[in-house]
């Protein structure tokens, strides 16, 4: 019995921590686009990583930049949708992974890992809104 609480509360907590992971997944990908496309160049370890860093931060620098100086909601909409298409990809899979083997493939698979990719998008979305709002403030 201490075994099967002990499984289902590290599920929980992996489950939160990959929540929190897939909230910041357009950082995540442009920051493995750029290490791959500066290591394929030639450069160094050190020097793809460096690289795989500023493309992470000026990826949600932008984002953050956009939100605090558009006065158009449409681009400010489009900023966050920016934002959360990549973490509503990482939900999707991240329910797919763990739904899969629980749930015949079907409809309510899909619309399970549907309302997951969505939640963690607007998740995203209010992340980041946030983000934005708290940083801009202090200027």
């Amino acid at each position: 019995m201490t075994l099967i609480l002990l499984a289902i509360s590290l599920s929980i907590a992996l489950c939160v921590i990959a929540f929190n992971f897939a909230i910041y997944a357009l950082p995540v990908m442009t920051g493995i686009a750029a290490f791959q496309y500066v290591h394929l160049d030639g450069r160094g370890f050190a020097f793809s990583v460096l690289a795989a860093l500023a493309a992470a931060v000026l990826s949600i620098g932008f984002v953050v930049a956009v939100l605090g100086f558009a006065k158009n909601p449409f681009l400010r909409l489009a900023a966050l949708g920016l934002f959360a298409a990549p973490a509503a990809v990482a939900g999707f899979s991240l329910a797919h992974g763990v739904a899969k083997n629980a749930m015949d493939p079907g409809l309510a698979l899909n619309l399970l890992c549907g309302v997951s990719g969505l939640f963690v998008a607007v998740a995203a979305m209010i992340n980041l809104n946030a983000v934005g709002k708290d940083v801009l403030s202090r200027v």
